[in-house]
């Protein structure tokens, strides 16, 4: 007992010593994965999900009382590092037309003229295919609902471009054109029917298939191919928690920043569908070394589109609420939720959404998400940053890989995901002071202010023990040792922005608010 008492503040010591920063921060790149010895594929269910998250709190939340969880799995610039979850893109590196186009890759479409059928889905509105190219290379084929062609497939590769640009891992999507006497059935495939039970398909299952997808006037049917991840299926990533299997998961995904601020970019592209089981791990093998990577997927329902139909006008509220529930009923429906009040432009090859009524603070995907709900105000600046990094010529870039054959359709796509856009950055702008890029240049410091609205900014100088973590007042810059430079704004008392620097570099950037 009397060496414990002893041995407490020794460590209590040494754990205030350790130094905020390191000689090689900030680190760009996640140090390389360890190797993942026994992974254990898994399968969620949709429904458990969906009871889970609307019923019970899993994953750890935002405290009520004390100082908030800041984002982790970040560097001491505040930014996730290039690695298996993300990797920093168009805000942080322009890209170019042709890769906004291109999105994670255009130049691998099913490749033949004959595709090998291996697995189809013959159920539910919009059925589909696993195909053979002529190369051996596996495609999952996916078909617009007869009453609304070209959504789907459109929203499918337009929102897949969007998310690679924001920097996540994406499958590559491709819009494809093809008559029925390309697909031919390959051997001892299974068809399941309505009850689930399994027979032999046959070319004619094919052809019924195919009966209830739109048809084009020239006889070829469109579809999204979607090109098979690289690696070996290992099941969805959950919104919280780690993966057990995995040692190089080690933050608890509802305390991810690309996983919260990830809120702002579904509430962008209106992905209400945003749940774990249309997200993707893949168990891969680059040097010898096996390690997972992260995927987000299935985009079918985003934008205007549901996948099986125009999305609902209530896209951008939860399943269902007590209080939501209670004041209806109170009222007698009196009182419409505010999505009722939204007004849309329909067309069918785009389904429903609209930007005049859209507050990003509000939009929520159809039921709670530990992550979105864990979300601060730094986290919302991280990802509006990059939603505003996209220009008008951007987004009609991008909006033009949805080849929809309607000019209206698609101006008006782009003007809605354009006001979408600007009530992103004015609504996080406001929250924390919005000045980033911060270099060191002619020994001052400077940086880009995103709003457009600062123009009051100061700077308070301290010198800054790297052990301690003790400020000391100072006129300057040090050449020696690490500076702090404190931002303010008389505008916006509460926001600040600490920026450290060493040797004429920032190496870590803190935000208040």
């Amino acid at each position: 007992m009397r060496t414990s008492f002893f041995l407490l503040p020794v460590a209590f010591t040494v754990l205030a010593q350790q130094p905020k920063f390191y000689y090689d921060d900030p680190l760009i790149k996640e140090p390389p994965p360890l190797n993942v010895e026994k992974a254990r594929s898994r399968k969620l269910s949709d429904y458990y999900d969906l009871f889970s998250h609307q019923f019970t709190k899993p994953g750890e939340r935002q405290p009520e009382k004390g100082p908030p969880i800041r984002a982790k799995g970040v560097n001491t610039l505040g930014e996730p590092m290039d690695g298996v979850w993300y990797n920093h893109r168009h805000y942080f590196q322009r890209m170019t037309k042709e890769q906004l186009e291109a999105g994670p890759g255009n130049r691998r479409p099913p490749a033949g003229e004959k595709w090998t059928v291996v697995g189809a889905k013959s159920e539910g509105i919009t059925p589909g295919f696993t195909i053979l190219d002529g190369n051996g290379q596996r495609y999952f084929i996916k078909f617009d609902p007869i009453d609304n062609p070209e959504m789907a497939t459109a929203a499918d590769s337009i929102s897949s471009r969007f998310f690679y640009a924001l920097g996540y891992h994406v499958p590559e999507n491709y819009i494809i054109h093809f008559a029925a006497e390309q697909l031919k059935l390959g051997e001892d495939v299974e068809l399941a029917d309505s009850t689930g039970r399994k027979r032999k398909m046959t070319q004619r299952d094919i052809y019924e298939i195919l009966v209830k997808v739109p048809k084009a006037e020239d006889g070829l049917y469109r579809a999204t191919a979607s090109r098979a991840i690289d690696g070996k299926p290992m099941g969805p990533p959950r919104y919280y928690g780690t993966r057990r299997d995995d040692p190089n998961d080690i933050v608890p995904h509802e305390h991810r920043r690309d996983y919260r601020g990830l809120h702002v970019f579904c509430a962008w592209l209106d992905h209400d569908d945003s749940r774990s089981i249309n997200n993707f791990d893949s168990l891969v093998k680059e040097n010898g070394v096996q390690f997972f990577r992260h995927y987000l997927l299935d985009f079918g329902s985003t934008l205007g589109s549901g996948s099986q139909r125009p999305n609902s006008p209530r896209s951008g509220a939860y399943f269902f609420t007590w209080k939501g529930s209670a004041k209806q009923l109170g009222t007698f429906g009196l009182m419409p939720p505010y999505w009722a009040r939204a007004h849309y432009e329909y067309f069918p090859s785009i389904g429903l959404i609209e930007g005049d009524l859209f507050d990003p603070d509000v939009w929520v995907p159809e039921y709670p998400n530990p992550a979105f709900v864990n979300r601060l105000p730094d986290d919302e600046f991280w990802a509006a940053k990059q939603v505003m990094a996209f220009t008008d010529e951007d987004i009609k870039t991008v909006v033009a890989t949805g080849e929809l054959s309607d000019d209206r359709a698609q101006d008006y796509l782009i003007d809605v995901l354009k006001k979408r856009r600007d009530k992103i950055g004015a609504k996080y702008y406001a929250k924390v002071l919005p000045l980033d890029r911060f270099r060191f240049e002619n020994g001052a410091l400077a940086w880009d202010d995103l709003s457009k609205t600062v123009h009051d900014a100061k700077l308070a100088w301290f010198a800054y023990d790297n052990k301690t973590g003790v400020r000391t007042p100072a006129s300057g810059p040090s050449p020696n040792g690490i500076s702090l430079a404190v931002v303010s704004a008389a505008s916006r008392p509460k926001q600040t922005v600490e920026v450290y620097i060493r040797d004429g570099h920032v190496i870590g950037i803190d935000r208040n608010w």
